[in-house]
């Protein structure tokens, strides 16, 4: 570009010289702007001159190489566009901003922070930022070598992910979830459950750490890109699994250490494979959580139990490394010895008692107590807690121990005689109740039953739980010993004499008492009656007079229907009472109209034997007597003593001269002398 200087130092001379006529007219150059469209301009004094004629020294280009010079010029800058990553130089640096020549007509200005990372940054370093903006609003060109970091990282992420391999990262910080991982300078997630392969609960121990990572998973829309530390660990893993199981051997003794504990076991980790130690595998004896016996990170010996190539499972045991306790039984352990054992477990059946760590013995239920009564064997016995027993049964082949409790103590029932004998009163203890009866004992191992049938003499119970409760005491009497069975026959009711023999007379049969329904149900009601009798009443006994049933909790009167001494039942009736009463009141008038009936036609009777003659009045007060009867028996009743009488008082012995004349006018009567005709006689 130095040939294209013009040197003008005859300048002043040409100005001071006077005017030369070239022949070609020459514009003037002002420093004022040009107007268009002026009719005329104006000449100056220098518009003719010519800059590009020197006195001295002429130079002056032609089109060609006027064009040839500018694409020269233009050459010299660059073409860039928005979003373009370029290198640049470092030209410059001030307190907030580096300048960067990009080669462009401009350079730029990048903020002293998105260089932080470089330490001892100076003037002539080569560096890579982003073209943001050619030219802004301002007319600057705007670069950025943190939007160069993120594209870059973002390429090389990318290609990374495609490959598979191994990147290194620094954790920033944490975050919700997981960790804040700067891998090429852009901010990754390390999930929680992928930074190893153990439970991670303390994210912050692995803040400014630098790790390898893998990087799992991206995101193309968001620019986003999941890496793990686990999936290394994994195939590194993988590989000393697939060295460890190609070795594995059943019986094999291998080391691990705890890596988890459940309910059911301990996951171990042998170097790079898991294998599962069960919780019946830890011991010869009983436990109920593996942590009673392991921890966290306890490193342990354990043996191959069985493994799975397909599923890679691995079952291990611990206590197998050590003889079964059943093989090495001590010497004083036989039959008939007395040992001591914690209840480990509790079933319907019995408890099984833990004499040595892995030897169990289990105390039927027919062998805690001498007594024939059903016992629960998870109430008598409770986890933990320790008994001696006596060894009845020893199978060390089977490895099986039956152990007694009673049999500690004398059988009582080889006394039974002498000290329950039969008819002797006692007062016992409620153990049990069932719908049938009331289980009694007496001392510990000798008990009864009381049927519900004997617990009262006059009561009759749907339950026993009405008369009596468990943990009760019961006054009792013995009515009979089956010592083959070891059962005692008891009753209550007989400690006094039966009442029924001497209520037979007081509840005959057609009695009345009064009493007070207690219940009611589909059948009928129960009637409370005095002495503590209850008496049961049908549905069709408790109809009242007026139609109505007689309710619960009413008082009423009812008669005994039915008394069975030997069932202990009493029939009442309380409609049998107001039926009675009609029943009787219709008797006895129906007995008195016979009576007055029977009177009447014995008085009739009498008159018709002494009546030899009659007179025609004499006829006719007859005739009325008998109309009266008649219509008396027409009505249903008879004819009252006192007409009978009257007829018999008026009643008067004709003479036989006047007879004639009766019957002379009675052969021939008038309508006025006889108004109705005279009745037939009734018999």
């Amino acid at each position: 570009m130095s040939d294209n200087n013009i040197v003008n130092s005859n300048a002043d001379v040409q100005e001071s010289s006077p005017l030369t006529d070239v022949g070609e007219e020459t514009t003037a150059i002002t420093n004022e702007p040009a107007v268009a469209a002026k009719p005329e301009i104006k000449q100056t004094a220098h518009d003719d001159f010519d800059w590009t004629i020197d006195k001295r020294n002429v130079a002056s280009y032609t089109k060609e190489e006027k064009l040839k010079y500018d694409e020269v010029y233009e050459g010299t800058f660059k073409a860039v566009t928005d979003g373009e990553l370029v290198k640049g130089l470092v030209v410059a640096l001030t307190k907030t901003d580096v300048v960067i020549n990009i080669g462009f007509k401009s350079d730029g200005l990048v903020s002293s922070n998105e260089f932080r990372d470089m330490q001892g940054l100076k003037i002539g370093d080569e560096v890579e930022v982003m073209v943001v903006e050619k030219e802004d609003r301002e007319g600057h060109l705007n670069l950025s070598r943190k939007q160069a970091r993120i594209t870059r990282a973002w390429e090389r992420i990318v290609e990374v992910h495609k490959t598979g391999e191994v990147i290194t990262g620094t954790v920033t910080s944490k975050t919700k979830g997981g960790l804040i991982v700067d891998v090429f300078g852009m901010e990754t997630f390390l999930p929680g459950s992928q930074i190893d392969v153990k439970p991670v609960t303390d994210y912050d121990q692995f803040v400014g750490k630098t790790m390898e990572f893998k990087v799992v998973k991206i995101n193309e829309a968001i620019k986003n890109a999941v890496v793990s530390h686990k999936a290394l660990i994994e195939s590194d893993i993988e590989a000393q699994r697939a060295e460890i199981m190609s070795k594995l051997e059943r019986g094999q003794v291998l080391e691990g250490t705890i890596k988890n504990i459940t309910d059911f076991g301990a996951f171990m980790d042998l170097g790079g494979l898991d294998g599962l130690l069960y919780i019946t595998d830890i011991s010869w004896g009983r436990i109920s959580h593996p942590s009673e016996v392991l921890k966290l990170d306890q490193k342990l010996k354990v043996v191959v139990l069985d493994f799975d190539d397909e599923k890679k499972r691995i079952s291990l045991g611990l206590k197998q490394l050590t003889p079964h306790p059943w093989d090495i039984l001590p010497e004083n352990v036989v039959e008939g010895s007395v040992v001591k054992g914690k209840v480990v477990n509790i079933e319907d059946y019995g408890a099984f008692l833990e004499i040595l760590p892995g030897v169990e013995g289990l105390v039927h239920v027919s062998e805690i107590t001498w007594a024939n009564t059903p016992i629960n064997a998870k109430e008598f016995f409770k986890l933990g807690d320790e008994h001696e027993a006596k060894i009845v049964t020893l199978d060390k082949g089977n490895r099986k121990m039956s152990l007694s409790i009673k049999q500690m103590s004398e059988d009582p029932w080889s006394t039974i005689e002498t000290r329950f004998p039969e008819g002797s009163r006692h007062t016992g203890l409620v153990k049990n109740i069932t719908p049938y009866g009331v289980f009694v004992e007496l001392s510990p191992g000798i008990g009864g039953m009381i049927h519900i049938s004997d617990l009262s003499w006059l009561k009759r119970f749907n339950h026993p739980s009405e008369y009596t409760k468990v943990g009760g005491h019961i006054d009792i009497v013995i009515l009979g010993i089956d010592k083959d069975n070891r059962k005692l026959q008891l009753g209550h009711k007989q400690l006094e004499e039966d009442p029924w023999n001497a209520l037979q007379d007081t509840f005959a049969v057609g009695t009345i008492h009064d009493g007070t329904v207690i219940r009611k149900d589909d059948k009928g009601a129960i009637i409370q009656l005095q002495y503590g009798l209850e008496g049961f009443a049908p549905n069709r006994h408790l109809l009242k007079e007026d139609g109505k049933t007689v309710n619960a909790d009413e008082n009423v009167q009812v008669m005994v229907i039915e008394f069975d001494r030997n069932e202990k039942r009493i029939v009442v009736s309380h409609t049998r009472i107001w039926e009675q009463a009609k029943i009787e009141e219709k008797e006895a008038a129906r007995k008195e109209a016979k009576v007055e009936s029977d009177t009447a036609r014995k008085a009739v009777k009498n008159i018709q034997g002494k009546v030899e003659k009659a007179t025609l009045g004499d006829l006719g007060a007859l005739a009325d007597i008998k109309q009266k009867l008649q219509q008396e028996e027409q009505k249903g009743g008879e004819p009252k003593a006192v007409e009978a009488k009257a007829a018999e008082s008026k009643a008067i012995e004709p003479r036989s001269g006047e007879f004639k004349e009766v019957e002379s006018k009675a052969a021939e009567p008038s309508a006025s002398e006889l108004k109705t005709d005279e009745p037939k006689e009734q018999e």
